[in-house]
Order: structure tokens, then C-alpha cells, then sequence
């Protein structure tokens, strides 16, 4: 096949205003993506847009195993409201994440979000 470019797990973006950091969630247009690298503003980095990470959640919240997961681009962590956020995968810790945890293990779904939804 001559025309495949790469295998889509991780592409490059350019950084938001405030730069990205490793291991951090970003939502880059409409499409959520973990940075790979630390990066200044402006510059390129690779993000990964699938696969299964560990990322801040909203404390106070449980989340069941394949239960819908959420950014909230304002607060900058994942929820499981839908309301003005973006879906970016579901949980995905077997038995779930408690409620108190600030950190959720999220499997990510690779998809923007449609104009509208």
C-alpha cells in the first residue's frame, strides 16, 4: 500500500499556548491526545491518540469498568460528564476506579469529536 502514512497510534501536532508535558492530556481541535514529550508552544510533538494510560480525574467520582470517559478541557482532567466535554474513551481499571482516586486508567478511543455531539 503506497499511500499509508503511519499506523495512527501517535502523530504529530503542534503544542497549545502554554507548551505540553509528558504524560498529560491535551485536546489538540476536536481530537484528545496524551503528549509524549515536553514541548514549548508553537513547536512540534508527537501525542498519542490510542491506547490505555493513566490520567487525572475529577475526585469524588467512581468510575465503572467501560463506563464513558469525558475531558473537561476547563478543569483539565477526566469526568465522566458528558455535558460540554469532549469523549475521549472509557475506564478502563478492572473493578473500576473509587472515587476518591485523582488518577483513572482510561483506554482511549482515537475519535474527535463531531461538530454538534
Amino acid at each position: 500500500m503506497n499511500n499509508s502514512v503511519s499506523p495512527g497510534k501517535i502523530a504529530q501536532f503542534t503544542a497549545p499556548s502554554g507548551g505540553v508535558v509528558s504524560g498529560l492530556g491535551y485536546l489538540i481541535g476536536s481530537l484528545f491526545v496524551v503528549a509524549t514529550s515536553t514541548v514549548s508552544a508553537g513547536l512540534p510533538f508527537e501525542g498519542a491518540v490510542v491506547g490505555v494510560f493513566d490520567l487525572v480525574k475529577l475526585a469524588g467520582t467512581a468510575w465503572t469498568e467501560g463506563e464513558l470517559i469525558y475531558w473537561d478541557n476547563t478543569a483539565k482532567n477526566c469526568t465522566v460528564v458528558s455535558t460540554s466535554n469532549t469523549r475521549i474513551g472509557v475506564a478502563a481499571r478492572l473493578g473500576g476506579e473509587l472515587s476518591a482516586a485523582v488518577v483513572g486508567r482510561v483506554r482511549l478511543n482515537g475519535m474527535g469529536t463531531p461538530t454538534g455531539a
